[in-house]
């Protein structure tokens, strides 16, 4: 069984939560040990803002490559059969024969780094004709009026928005949008067991 995906508690902690998600979406809940959720939120949440107070820059870049790296060792120990991959700037954008457009539809995921009115974690999870599914864990009550912004209310345990490619691919400050090439962020993730690794060979 899966669950689904979550909401960040916090102005904060999209980081944790993103990751989380990331857990839930590839693995059942029985494959899940309460060990691995502990040490996300402890290495996680580790930006100071100007006042000192750890936690209130969210999570550093730094921080989320640790947890790639991490995260593949904790395969090693517990028998999780995750693997990720953190993606360098050149690599991370949205094309037919990109990196992360071949791990969605190979069934994985990507953490990425996007514009939310600042640096914000999500997950996304698939490809549907123009558009990228995604889950943005931070809860908004209202539609974005944003034109290639679609939500989603009916699929919890995978998406909560569409975003076109354009947006995403966007240097621009603008919601959703990647940003400047050598300041993004992606780290993407496989379930090596469910993996289709059949049509994406040089990733596994």
């Amino acid at each position: 069984m899966k669950t689904p995906l979550s909401y960040q508690c916090t102005e904060y902690d999209c980081g944790p939560t993103t990751l989380l998600n990331a857990v839930s979406f590839l693995f059942e809940r029985k494959q899940i040990a309460p060990d691995l959720i502990k040490y996300i939120h402890m290495y996680c949440l580790d930006g100071f803002n100007h006042r000192g107070e750890i936690g209130k820059s969210g999570t550093s870049c730094m921080a989320m490559s640790f947890m790639g790296s991490w995260l593949n060792q904790y395969r090693r120990m517990r028998d999780l059969p995750i693997r990720c991959e953190s993606l360098a700037s050149d690599e991370i954008h949205i094309s037919e024969n990109s990196r992360i457009v071949g791990c969605l539809q190979c069934g994985g995921c990507a953490v990425v780094r996007v514009d939310l009115g600042g640096g914000h974690y999500v997950l996304l999870t698939g490809v549907e004709g123009d558009k990228i599914c995604l889950f943005d864990p931070y809860y908004h009550e209202k539609p974005y009026r944003i034109r290639g912004v679609l939500t989603v209310t009916d699929a919890p345990d995978r998406m909560n928005r569409k975003v076109s490619w354009d947006i995403l691919n966007s240097e621009e400050k603008r919601y959703y949008a990647l940003g400047e090439p050598e300041r993004r962020e992606c780290m993407l993730l496989y379930n090596t067991e469910t993996f289709q690794s059949d049509n994406m060979e040089y990733v596994i």
